[in-house]
Formats: C-alpha cells, structure tokens, sequence
C-alpha cells in the first residue's frame, strides 16, 4: 500500500482586542496541489475575551471551508472520469 502525506498549516491571528480572530489553513500535497482557504470569527462586545473560543470557531470554519473545496475537487474529478469515459464507450 503507497503511504501518502499531505500537509496542513493553520496560521491565526487576533486583532488588539480579542474582537475577531482570523485563520488561515494551507493545505499542501505531494502531487503539487495547493488549497488556501480563510475562517473567521468575531466576539460579542458583551461576551469576556476567551481567545480558544475564537481559535476553535476561526480554525472550524477554515477548515470546512477547505473540505468544501476538496469535496469539490473530488466531483469535477469524477465528472471528468464520467465524461471521459462516456467519449471513448
């Protein structure tokens, strides 16, 4: 079995004040693709500063946000395959 390792950087930053929190995941794999894709999340003025709290739900949403584009990616690949072997039957 071909063992295979793909690599994610999660990079987060936080404005001054704990208010938003932004972060980015880069996914890298061996075949040379590249997916970049940006989470955000913002504190209620009202709610006290817990900086996991905005890390988690910024991270989360990058995340889906990348799994949205790979799920993505596995479709057009498959429609592809359809589409070419549809041509050649």
């Amino acid at each position: 079995m071909e063992a295979k390792q793909w690599d994610v950087q999660i990079y987060i930053t936080e404005d001054d004040d704990d208010s938003v929190t932004m972060a980015r995941v880069v996914l890298s794999t061996g075949n040379g693709l590249r997916h970049e894709s940006v989470g955000r999340a913002r504190r209620n003025p009202v709610d006290r500063p817990v900086p996991e709290i905005g890390d988690e739900l910024a991270v989360g949403r990058a995340l889906s946000d990348l799994a949205a584009k790979l799920i993505g990616d596995a479709a057009d690949d498959v429609a592809q395959m359809a589409g070419a072997m549809h041509r050649s039957g």
